[in-house]
């Protein structure tokens, strides 16, 4: 039997996906976590087969939450679930340890492939992530500054850009006002921009966000 933990805040992703799994008779969704905090003390009292993990998770991001599991439990398999596409976050998730990178939009028809993929033993990644992959593997793809940030600093470029205020942001993140402004500023510095409008048109123009 595929036993499944879910982490995501939304309880109403968490019930669709195991809508899709209980169509499948050696599936079973049998644990659920809101946050980072829950997941990681449910990992230390039971065992699964495999973690699907949001990305976009309130406190610790995603991306962070990740690399805790891999650190504490290297052999546990991680498919990424998000929203966001793969130029955004997919190189930085496999980079971190994660076994697959699946887009919220594709999990009614590519959910259960990806985690029977993955828990066989192999990667579960999209033709696009792929192509970023082989982009940054064979060097075609020139370094961008945004490349040289931390995951933290670019979860806010994202949320900056994506029309989120520092009140949004703060309220998400669970961090100060005064954190925000700070990891803006620095943004600023290191991408060598202005203003919020600058970062927003940066993060267009590096296709970091869509319309």
């Amino acid at each position: 039997m595929i036993t499944i933990i879910i982490a995501d805040d939304h309880a109403i992703i968490r019930e669709g996906l195991k809508q899709i799994v209980m169509e499948e008779p050696d599936m079973r969704v049998t644990g659920e976590a809101c946050n980072a905090s829950e997941l990681m003390n449910m990992l230390s009292t039971n065992t699964w087969s495999i973690v699907v993990l949001d990305i976009n998770m309130p406190g610790k991001s995603g991306l962070d939450t990740l690399k805790d599991i891999k650190s504490l439990y290297p052999k546990l398999p991680i498919l990424i679930l998000s929203m966001y596409t793969e130029e955004q976050y997919g190189i930085r998730a496999i980079k971190a340890g994660a076994s697959g990178y699946l887009k919220k939009i594709s999990a009614p028809n590519e959910f259960v492939k990806a985690i029977r993929r993955i828990v066989s033993g192999g990667k579960y990644i999209s033709p696009e992530l792929a192509e970023k992959i082989a982009e940054n593997i064979t060097g075609s793809r020139k370094g961008k500054a945004h490349d040289e940030l931390s995951d933290r600093e670019y979860e806010i470029l994202c949320k900056i850009a994506s029309g989120k205020t520092a009140d949004e942001i703060a309220a998400e993140l669970f961090i100060s006002i005064h954190t925000v402004y700070s990891y803006r500023n620095r943004l600023l510095e290191k991408l060598k921009l202005k203003s919020n409008i600058e970062l927003t048109r940066y993060a267009l123009q590096n296709r970091i966000i869509e319309l």
